[in-house]
């Protein structure tokens, strides 16, 4: 897959954050498709490259979870700061991540995934603290029910 700046997560990368996250939730009915997300590494490792400058890998990945086929609908972030400060918020809808030349449909029991290694630079280094994102997608399964997961994604330097 290729490194663009798809997915709303990329906003992390220039907003960095400290501690080990990992929080997650779902929202799916018995008797349809249902969805995981999850980004590994997390806490996300900034690794330094130059000066300033910093690579962020990581992977988004999505699993299929209630056996049955789904399509990604919407992937979203917002960013916050200390004190619950909105920072940013980005989403990409099926078209978005379709022209990207990323799939959006989920086989039942499936996974998608997704590698990004952006480089951002980071001019003060207490952005490294105090920062999180919340990652949400929202899926529809085969008969049309809607499904949706939420991680939180931090960054340590």
């Amino acid at each position: 897959m290729k490194h663009a700046a798809l997915l709303p997560l990329l906003l992390l990368a220039t907003y960095c954050t400290s501690g080990t996250g990992g929080a997650q939730s779902a929202t799916a009915l018995p008797g349809h498709g249902a969805i995981a997300v999850q980004v590994a590494p997390n806490p996300i490792v900034a690794q330094p490259v130059t000066g300033n400058l910093y690579d962020f890998p990581f992977d988004i990945i999505v699993r299929e979870t209630g056996g049955h086929p789904v399509t990604i609908d919407r992937v979203t972030t917002d960013v916050t700061a200390v004190g619950g400060i909105h920072v940013a918020q980005d989403s990409y809808d099926a078209a978005k991540i379709n022209a990207l030349n990323y799939p959006t449909a989920l086989p039942a029991n499936g996974e998608l995934r997704y590698h990004f290694a952006p480089r951002r630079s980071v001019a003060d280094e207490r952005l490294f603290s105090g920062v999180s994102a919340e990652l949400k997608v929202d899926a529809t399964d085969d008969t049309g029910t809607a499904t949706s997961a939420t991680t939180t994604v931090t960054v340590r330097r």
